[in-house]
């Protein structure tokens, strides 16, 4: 199925986003995530679909589809609301003004009390008011899913009905509610235009990474005398195999692979570390980087989406179209929000007309009735609701992108705040991984020969690791390396085993471990033994070292309370080593990934569970876990199978992985207590009058607010203690 990412406008709130949402599924569209914070959808397209039938659908609900390679569209005017909120103050504020206490000492002011011309300064308000509110309205009572746009609509058609059906009959002094329609759509234009500010506050980390895609390049050609030629060009025109110049304090374009030269390089935006790391001839350079001191030749590898700082961004997007469990309630809510409110609004105009009385006792009329009927309406925020999730997911899956942690979905945040305990793979996890060949040994056949030269034996084990992925593989493939390799009628890694081949004659090869040992007479403690039809000819030991911030992060895990285990395929004395030097509390060795895969159900049936691994043995494991955490050099099958990902390349953001979801998931909920709690109490407040005659006013002025206060309660994340 293809997968189709669209960039839409005009999704205001949440019910736009289920209504989106709600129309995709019911098209047959697999898996759609709408984002109107982002104001982007996602969703995978079955092949009885057509792409442009579906964004017809979402252009018929009344939301715009930019097309992904379309140009930028031109600027219209009053395109985006702080234009429409200027358009509308300039005709309010006469409206309004007149009634200010004293001022009416002003020579000329009671001309504004005309409701002719009352009716002209509202008219432009009213026309470019309903042209956005209550166009979405309709759209969304078609689609079945009222959003907050007919609370504000219905407000403002009532006031401006009210206050028309008075100037036509000659009694506009009495029924003169203009001003209330003018303010109601200006405030909530302002109010929209203060959220959109806040929302865009909650992205600058993914606004970041945008900007580090696009920048200028030095690319090297060559004349017909091959000498080089450097032309400025656009990063996104680079192709794989492009040769680029980066000079000292230049971002590097895309990722690359240096030919000539050193550098230090910032790989901050990525890894979220900001200490410059050291970069020479075949290392990786990361697009988005910048090269603090030097200078490099290097050919490109990856373009566009192929990036790595373009996955990080696809799935940071991804993850923020993800719905966590939390906003489920929220969601139902919102839901039937606006069906609810509009009874509400309804029994507060009849109890209020029939039953409610003035301060002198009389009845109080249906005009003031009315208008706490409209401040219910424009008081009431259903976005409230909608938004207290995905402000502080977005910041908190920004702040992670920022400081080098990738949350592949937005589930995996709130489910770090239950973990109990952590689980460790050994190898490439809790040690670098940058092994380094410690010694070997030819075993000498039964008649006292040597079976194979040391030239020979090298070239075999070669032949055979360089199949796998595995670190000591690595190791082993990259310093033995020959051009006299053997070519293998057929091989294959058996997880948890080693490499499995077998010659054009038929000879069976293992490159393994002391488990793939037919005859286990020999001595056990060397890392892989090497046999020709089961019997051993050698072995070879590697030497590791423990990452340098695994202790500290261990002894934060511990303060923290959570328990800490290492689990491991390595043989129980390597492992009690590295458990024992880092105070692991409890070590598991010498498990199959079929052991690891059922010790791991074993453990997140008696707590959540996370667990930190980066092989391919480790990936059944990672899928099985609570959350499953990989290290961004691990297999690419355990980055596949892992929700969480740390780009630094170590432990180092675990402990701020976890502080991060914990943190995430209190902020949506004081946003949650905060978005209830408002309308529980806002609303009986313009029920019962107790705004007052500007009931209206004061409504949208609050309202326009709530959502402020949501955002910028979202935005103290990123300032939070997390360790």
């Amino acid at each position: 199925m293809e997968h189709i990412q669209l960039k839409v406008d005009g999704m205001s709130c949440t019910n736009c986003a289920l209504s989106i949402h709600k129309y995709l599924e019911k098209q047959g569209a697999v898996e759609p995530k709408v984002s109107f914070m982002e104001g982007e959808v996602q969703f995978d397209l079955p092949a009885n679909l057509k792409k442009e039938i579906l964004v017809k659908g979402i252009t018929n609900l009344g939301y715009k589809v930019r097309g992904q390679q379309e140009a930028a569209p031109k600027k219209k005017w009053l395109d985006n609301n702080k234009e429409r909120a200027i358009f509308c103050f300039i005709f309010s504020i006469p409206l309004v003004g007149h009634m200010l206490p004293g001022i009416n000492k002003i020579p000329g002011i009671h001309i504004f009390m005309n409701p002719y011309l009352q009716l002209a300064l509202t008219l432009p308000v009213f026309f470019v008011g309903m042209s956005y509110f209550g166009k979405s309205a309709w759209n969304s009572l078609l689609n079945g899913i009222p959003n907050m746009n007919v609370l504000v609509s219905i407000g403002a058609l009532s006031s401006f009905g009210y206050s028309l059906y008075g100037t036509i009959i000659g009694q506009g002094m009495e029924f003169a509610y203009y001003e209330t329609t003018a303010t109601i759509l200006t405030l909530v234009f302002f109010g929209n235009y203060l959220e959109d500010a806040s929302i865009e506050s909650t992205q600058r980390a993914l606004k970041d990474l945008v900007k580090a895609q696009k920048v200028m390049a030095n690319m090297i050609v060559f004349d017909e005398n091959h000498k080089e030629i450097l032309f400025s060009v656009e990063s996104d025109t680079l192709k794989v195999g492009d040769l680029v110049l980066i000079n000292d304090g230049e971002t590097i374009p895309m990722d690359c692979k240096v030919l000539w030269g050193e550098a230090n390089v910032n790989e901050s935006i990525v890894t979220g570390e900001s200490v410059p790391v050291h970069r020479k001839m075949n290392d990786v350079l990361l697009g988005g980087s910048t090269i603090e001191n030097g200078t490099v030749k290097a050919y490109v590898t990856a373009v566009g989406n192929d990036t790595v700082l373009a996955n990080i961004l696809k799935m940071v997007k991804a993850a923020q179209g993800e719905k966590p469990p939390v906003q489920i309630l929220a969601d139902k809510i919102s839901a039937i929000f606006v069906p609810l409110v509009l009874s509400i609004a309804l029994v507060t105009l009849l109890g209020n007309y029939f039953f409610a009385h003035t301060a002198s006792g009389g009845n109080l009329g249906f005009s003031e009735s009315m208008l706490r009927a409209i401040a219910v309406l424009v008081i009431s925020c259903p976005c409230a609701m909608g938004l207290a999730t995905p402000a502080a997911i977005a910041v908190g899956l920004g702040r992670g992108a920022r400081n080098g942690v990738i949350f592949k979905n937005a589930k995996s945040l709130e489910t770090f705040k239950d973990i109990k305990q952590v689980v460790f793979d050994k190898t490439g996890t809790l040690t670098t991984g940058h092994f380094e060949i410690a010694n070997f040994k030819i075993i000498e056949s039964d008649n006292g020969n040597t079976s194979l030269i040391e030239q020979d034996f090298k070239a075999l084990v070669y032949s055979l690791e360089r199949y796998s992925n595995h670190p000591i593989a690595k190791c082993i493939s990259g310093s033995w390396k020959t051009n006299t390799a053997t070519n293998w009628a057929k091989i294959e890694e058996i997880k948890g085993l080693g490499i499995q081949a077998t010659d054009k004659e038929g000879n069976v090869y293992w490159a393994g471990s002391f488990k793939t040992l037919v005859n286990q007479n020999a001595q056990d403690g060397h890392n892989i033994y090497i046999q020709k039809n089961n019997q051993l000819i050698g072995w070879v030991d590697v030497a590791d070292q423990i990452r340098p911030e695994a202790k500290e992060v261990i002894q934060i895990l511990h303060k923290q309370g959570i328990h800490t285990i290492l689990l491991s395929g390595d043989r129980k004395e390597k492992c009690e080593a590295v458990g024992n030097a880092l105070g692991i509390q409890e070590i598991i060795s010498e498990q199959s990934p079929a052991d690891k895969l059922e010790k791991l159900a074993t453990l997140t049936a008696i707590a959540p569970t996370a667990m930190v691994g980066d092989g391919i043995n480790d990936a059944p494991a990672l899928a099985k876990a609570t959350v499953g955490i990989s290290l961004s050099n691990a297999s690419h099958i355990a980055i596949q199978s892992a929700q969480v990902i740390l780009m630094n390349q170590g432990l180092k953001n675990l402990p701020m992985s976890l502080g991060l979801g914990r943190r995430t998931y209190e902020t949506i909920k004081e946003n949650l207590a905060w978005a209830f709690s408002y309308n529980i109490i806002a609303i009986p407040v313009a029920a019962f009058g107790l705004l007052g005659t500007w009931g209206p006013t004061y409504g949208a002025l609050i309202m326009g607010l709530s959502d402020v206060v949501l955002a910028i309660n979202s935005l103290r994340l990123f300032k939070k203690k997390l360790v």
